[in-house]
Order: C-alpha cells, then sequence, then structure tokens
C-alpha cells in the first residue's frame, strides 16, 4: 500500500522534513517514490504540490495524520505561524489558578454572610 507520510531530514535537532510517498513498508527514510513538498518545523515553512497530492488521494494512497493537517493549511491559504496553539498550564499555574479561584469564592461567601446579617437588622 502506498502512503504519504514524513521524510526526515536534517542535522541533529535541526529537524526538517519532506512531504513523500512510499511503501508503506519502506524505513522512514528509505527511498520515496515521489516528493510532493516539504515542512519546516523551525522555520514554520510548508510547501506541497497540491496537484499531485490530489492525483495521489483519488489513486487510493493513505495519508498520514500530520500530512493531512499540513495539506489542509497549505489549501486554506495558512501558515504555520498563524495556527496558535493553545498552551497548557504548567503546574504551578494551575495551583496559582485554583488558590486564586478558592480566595475569589471565599470573598464572595463572606460578603453575602454580611449582607445577610445587615438585612435582618434593618
Amino acid at each position: 500500500m502506498v502512503r504519504v507520510r514524513l521524510k526526515r531530514t536534517g542535522a541533529h535537532k535541526m529537524a526538517c522534513y519532506r512531504v513523500v510517498v512510499m511503501d508503506q513498508r519502506s524505513s522512514r527514510d528509505g527511498k520515496a517514490i515521489e516528493e510532493l513538498g516539504f515542512y519546516n518545523p523551525r522555520s514554520k515553512e510548508e510547501k506541497v504540490n497540491l496537484e499531485r497530492a490530489d492525483y495521489w488521494k483519488s489513486v487510493g494512497a493513505d495519508f498520514s495524520e500530520t500530512v493531512t493537517k499540513i495539506i489542509e493549511r497549505v489549501r486554506a491559504g495558512k501558515s504555520l505561524k498563524d495556527v496558535v496553539r493553545k498552551a497548557t498550564p504548567s503546574k504551578k499555574a494551575k495551583a496559582r489558578m485554583e488558590a486564586e479561584a478558592k480566595a475569589k469564592a471565599e470573598a464572595a461567601a463572606a460578603a453575602a454572610e454580611q449582607t445577610a446579617e445587615a438585612a435582618p437588622e434593618a
């Protein structure tokens, strides 16, 4: 089965990838049937030949999840620089946010008690 996937290139800890058509059984960096484009995560560059990608899709090639996302971005004309990832807060930030929420809840409860005590007196 033919699969469209990424092939790693570049130096150690400076990865760059090519979008390639390969036999499913071949190794990650093995010989490719055809190169469709490239993806550089460091400089956030992506380029794919969409005509050839459509051809391989029509022939029945299977696309990896990452390549599918890259092709969707290229079709939409979006740059990877424009895509903003939601950062998950660290443990310290989570603890701080929980403490702040707890303090606000306690302050609101205390204010509610004060208004409840003041209302019967009036």
